[in-house]
């Protein structure tokens, strides 16, 4: 099989090379980053599309991929559940496969809220997890220092508090501003076990598997959204070993106690996903906004499941009757539907 590789950071002379063979049928499986997605790249015969953390994708990024063909098959994939409910709406012409087991051999990740003040209780744990031969992340909402104050940067904490609290240990730093081939070599180290603790941004929210890292230390945890916090303690339990995720606040705010309670309080994506639906919205399906109410104006996605499931049957069936919505009895609906994705453009 003919791969290709396509990313954003290639240099020219590569770019154009990798673009001709995907233009002239040369690459039977592209791989590639966000590229993928530019002006500049055609397929000679595009015929099945994979959008890994679909998540991490617009909705009209999502849809710029299926409009470089006739109808591709399309397959999105994430780690991040969304509720059941919001899926017949998002994915109503998708088959659904939900996998919600964990893999074998893994228990779950426990889950602790606690304040900065608890901060050095936290590293003598996490000195004493490293000295059973185990791993640590601690991850930061930003890299240089902010004007506030207000946020843990990665590059002042790894020098200022990881570093100092734990002194006898080998501390990494990562974070987007380096070089791909520095980044590259961080991760390598810790994969290696050739450092103890890395100090990131959420560069590592998602495609690092490194399964003696059994503890996740999420500072500023109320800057972050359920999602990502999901995602970020699904970077350890993937081992054998006990795991923690520690999510670090001085926010006191009701909301933001209520949110990362919530997320103590269990490890089921699906759990999550409702709770984020129910607190921020599902998002506007037909358009580019991945939150707020939805534009329906009877159905209630909490409450109205059965019937949303009953409406999904009949448009099926609709469809499998008169696919182009052509017939008489169909023509107000047709030109609803023309409006509708008219002014939205390519679904997801």
């Amino acid at each position: 099989m003919r791969v290709a590789l396509l990313t954003g950071g290639m240099k020219a002379a590569a770019r154009r090379t990798t673009l001709a063979a995907i233009r002239n049928d040369e690459a039977d499986l592209v791989v590639g980053t966000h590229a993928i997605l530019s002006e500049g790249v055609e397929f000679a015969r595009l015929g099945l599309a994979v959008i890994d953390e679909q998540h991490r994708f617009g909705v009209r990024q999502r849809g710029m991929l299926a409009e470089k063909a006739a109808n591709p098959h399309l397959l999105v994939m994430s780690a991040t559940p969304i509720p059941r409910t919001l899926g017949l709406l998002i994915y109503g012409d998708l088959d659904i496969s939900i996998l919600d087991e964990l893999p074998p051999g893994r228990t779950p990740v426990k889950t602790r809220c606690i304040t900065g003040k608890k901060r050095r209780d936290l590293y003598h744990f996490l000195d004493q997890e490293i000295g059973r031969g185990r791993q640590v992340y601690l991850v930061c909402p930003a890299i240089e220092d902010t004007p506030d104050g207000g946020l843990n940067a990665v590059k002042s904490y790894y020098e200022d508090i990881a570093k100092a609290l734990l002194p006898e240990r080998r501390v990494g730093l990562m974070h987007g501003k380096l070089k791909p081939k520095e980044k590259a070599a961080v991760m390598e180290d810790f994969k290696a076990g050739r450092l103890d603790a890395l100090v990131s941004t959420t560069v590592i929210e998602v495609g690092v598997d490194v399964p003696n890292a059994s503890v996740m230390v999420i500072e500023n945890a109320e800057r972050y959204g359920l999602s990502a916090l999901h995602q970020l303690r699904g970077r350890v339990g993937r081992g054998v070993a006990e795991s923690w995720c520690f999510l670090v606040s001085d926010n006191q705010s009701e909301n933001v106690q209520k949110r990362l309670k919530f997320l103590c309080s269990t490890t089921d994506g699906f759990a999550v996903a409702q709770y984020d639906l129910e607190t921020r919205g599902p998002g506007d399906f037909f358009g580019s906004r991945q939150h707020g109410l939805p534009t329906l104006q009877i159905a209630d996605l909490m409450n109205d499941t059965r019937t949303l499931h009953a409406a999904q049957a009949e448009a099926v069936a609709m469809l499998a009757d008169d696919p182009l919505l052509e017939a008489p009895e169909h023509a107000l609906l047709e030109q609803q539907v023309q409006q509708m994705f008219e002014k939205a453009g390519a679904m997801n």
